[in-house]
């Protein structure tokens, strides 16, 4: 994801905060990362964590991410991890972080394997051309990666 000093990311289902922390950290000074999760636990969970830690840049959001409550192009970047599995319309999904990434951000989905919902590499770069996204990078193999993706340019 490579955060920056003062960028707006997106983070969808956070879970515990695991990534959360690091890379609200990392957006300081200025910036800002906006969490989203259908389930208000997950939020509330992550949100104690970032007040523990002294870490006050994290907006929580609750709702789905087949519809997400942002407007166009608002985000520098986008990520989720071990979550694009559990959507039921994982291409509405993508769509959406499409709409809300602005052109020239980037998308980082991770898998991992293990994970019973994990969507292969090669599912995701289907789905993500079904949905006007770009695959920009791949790291890692058969057992986990972390994909970047692009949304397309917008006229």
């Amino acid at each position: 994801m490579d955060p920056e000093p003062g960028e707006r990311l997106l983070e969808v289902g956070p879970g515990t905060g695991y990534y959360t922390l690091p890379v609200a950290r990392r957006l300081e000074p200025g910036g800002r990362l906006d969490v989203l999760d259908v389930q208000q636990e997950m939020l509330d969970h992550t949100l104690r964590r970032a007040g523990e830690e002294g870490v006050g840049n994290v907006v929580p959001a609750r709702a789905d991410a087949r519809e997400l409550p942002y407007e166009d192009a608002c985000f520098d970047g986008a990520y989720l991890v071990t979550v694009l599995g559990e959507i039921p319309d994982q291409e509405a999904a993508l769509r959406e972080l499409g709409r809300v990434v602005r052109p020239g951000g980037r998308i980082v989905v991770g898998e991992l394997f293990g994970d019973p919902h994990m969507v292969t590499h090669s599912a995701l770069a289907e789905r993500a051309r079904a949905t006007g996204l770009t695959v920009e990078a791949k790291l890692g193999g058969r057992l986990w990666h972390f994909t970047r993706l692009q949304p397309g340019l917008q006229d």
